[in-house]
């Protein structure tokens, strides 16, 4: 089992920043791939920015490339997320998730095994 909290979420303006952080605990070890994802109400879960645990190679969703940039310390099995030039349209809850299999897509929340509790990100105008 792995055991993923997430903090750092907030209220902002748009164009201002936030980073998060997602901390790891319990088989960590087993970890192959890591990713971001956020849901707004009414709208499906979608997937932000992943990243596999191996190699560091990274993917994000057009929406936010070149504004976001997710990150990883290994030695503290914490995961980030930090968010550039917000904007409204980014106000959802976020969620860190993590999965032990090679197989999958690193933006496909149904290719993940284990989820954090979300941390909310409001983007006012």
């Amino acid at each position: 089992q792995v055991h993923l909290v997430e903090s750092g979420g907030g209220s902002v303006q748009a164009g201002g920043s936030l980073r998060l952080s997602c901390a790891a605990s319990g088989y960590t070890y087993s970890i192959y791939c890591m990713g971001w994802f956020r849901q707004a109400p009414g709208k499906e879960r979608e997937g932000v920015a992943g990243i596999y645990t191996d190699d560091g190679s990274t993917y994000y969703a057009d929406s936010v490339k070149g504004r976001f940039t997710i990150s990883q310390d290994r030695a503290k099995n914490t995961l980030y997320l930090e968010m550039n030039r917000l904007e409204p349209e980014d106000t959802a809850m976020y969620y860190c998730a993590a999965r032990g299999g090679q197989y999958g897509l690193a933006l496909s929340p149904d290719d993940y095994d284990y989820w954090g509790q979300g941390t909310q990100v409001t983007v006012s105008s």
